[in-house]
C-alpha cells in the first residue's frame, strides 16, 4: 500500500498535466472489446458470464456491482479521467444512463466475446459485429442529440479504446470443444484473427473514428486459471509458456498491424497499447509493486473463481484486494488496472497531446 502510495505521488503531477492538456482535445472516450474493458453491457443480454453482484464492485463507487469484472475500476474508466473527463465510462446498454452521458464516453464491449466471431457463441455473449451496429445506433443518436457538426467533432476527436483477443485464443482456440483448432494451424489462426482486426479498424474508420488505442494481449499463460488448470508447458512458476509464448508472437503481429494501419488510412493515428511486460513484471515480481501475491486471485481459493463462481458467500475471499495482482481466477484487480492505465497514459496515449 505504501509503495502504491508513493506511486500515486510520483504520477499525480504528469495526470494532473495531462489532463489539463487534454481536456477538450478528446471529447469522449468509446470503448470495444472484452471483460478487460466490459462497464456492465453483459448485465442487459442472456449470458451466464456476469459480474453485476457482490463481491465484484466491492471497492467501486459507492461500492456497487456494475458488471465491471474487478473489485472496482477497469482502464478505460482511469483513462477517462486522465483525459479530464468523467472517472468512469458508462456501458451502452445500462438504461441508467442516456445519450446525454454517452456523449462524453460510452462502452460497446461484452465480456466473453473476441475477434472472432465464434468466440461470442461460447458464452451467448454480444460478437463484435454487434457491438459495432449498437455503435451505428449511437452516432444516429449523437446526432439527434448534439446535431450533426458536434456529433461529426465528437466521433471524429474522441479516442477509440480497442481491448481484445484473448478469449479468441482460451475460450475458443484452446478449448476442448474448439473447432477452430482442427480449422487452423496456431499460426494460421493468429493470422486469421490478424485479419479480422485489421477488417474492424478499417470498418470503424469509416464511420469516423480517428484516434484509436490498439491493446495486445496479456501473458495469458500466467492467468490464475491457467496455471491451475495447465501444466503442460508450464515453467517453474507455474505459468504456461506456450500460451505466453503465443501472446507475445501475436503482439508482435499487432503492432506491426498498427504500423500498415497508420500507412495505408489517411489521417488515422493507431497506437498499440501493450502492457505484456508491465503486468508479466507485477506477477513475477510483485513486491517491486506493493503486492504480496500474484500466482492467486482474491476472489475465493484464487484458482478457479470468475463470474457466478466469484460470490459473496465465498469465506476465502481476501479482504484487502489491494495486496493482490489479479482480483478473480481471470481479471486483474483495481490497483493493477490503475498501475497499468497509468502507464499507458505516460507511455503510449501521451501521442494524442
Amino acid at each position: 500500500m505504501a509503495y502504491y502510495t508513493l506511486m500515486s505521488i510520483i504520477l499525480s503531477p504528469f495526470l494532473l498535466l495531462v489532463t489539463k492538456t487534454l481536456a477538450g482535445k478528446v471529447p469522449a472516450i468509446i470503448v470495444f472489446g472484452d471483460s478487460s474493458v466490459d462497464s456492465g453491457n453483459n448485465n442487459q443480454i442472456s449470458t451466464v458470464l456476469k459480474s453485476n453482484f457482490e463481491p465484484y464492485g466491492r471497492d467501486f463507487y459507492d461500492k456497487k456491482a456494475t458488471g465491471r469484472f474487478c473489485n472496482g475500476r477497469i482502464p478505460p474508466d482511469f483513462i477517462s479521467e486522465g483525459f479530464g473527463l468523467r472517472p468512469f465510462v458508462p456501458a451502452y446498454l445500462d438504461p441508467a444512463f442516456s445519450i446525454s452521458d454517452f456523449a462524453q464516453g460510452v462502452c460497446f464491449a461484452s465480456a466473453g466475446t473476441g475477434y472472432d466471431n465464434a468466440t461470442s457463441h461460447v458464452l451467448n455473449v454480444i460478437p463484435l459485429w454487434k457491438e459495432v451496429e449498437y455503435y451505428k445506433e449511437y452516432q444516429k443518436k449523437l446526432k439527434a442529440y448534439a446535431g450533426k457538426k458536434k456529433a461529426k467533432y465528437i466521433i471524429k476527436e474522441s479516442l477509440y479504446l480497442i481491448s481484445i483477443g484473448t478469449n479468441d485464443f482460451l475460450e475458443n482456440y484452446y478449448s476442448m470443444q474448439s473447432q477452430r483448432s482442427s480449422q487452423y494451424t496456431e499460426d494460421q489462426f493468429q493470422d486469421f484473427l490478424l485479419q479480422l482486426a485489421r477488417n474492424f479498424v478499417h470498418q470503424i474508420y469509416r464511420m469516423g473514428a480517428r484516434k484509436i488505442s490498439l491493446t495486445g494481449v496479456p501473458p495469458m499463460g500466467c492467468l490464475p486459471l491457467e496455471r491451475a488448470t495447465n501444466y503442460v508447458g508450464g515453467n517453474g512458476d507455474g505459468c504456461n509458456e506456450k500460451y505466453n509464448n503465443v501472446a507475445k508472437h501475436f503482439n508482435f503481429m499487432l503492432s506491426g498491424l498498427v504500423e500498415r494501419l497508420n500507412e495505408e488510412l489517411p489521417g488515422i493515428r493507431v497506437v498499440f497499447a501493450d502492457a505484456y511486460n508491465l503486468l508479466l513484471q507485477m506477477i513475477t515480481k510483485p513486491s517491486s509493486f506493493g503486492f504480496e501475491v500474484a500466482s492467486v486471485a482474491c476472489c475465493g481459493t484464487g484458482l478457479f473463481e470468475m463470474g457466478l463462481l466469484c460470490d459473496k458467500l465465498s469465506p476465502l475471499t481476501c479482504t484487502d484486494a489491494n495486496k493482490f495482482v489479479f482480483w478473480d481466477a481471470f481479471h486483474v484487480t483495481d490497483k493493477t488496472n490503475h498501475i497499468i492505465s497509468d502507464f499507458l497514459m505516460e507511455h503510449v496515449l501521451h501521442q494524442f497531446l
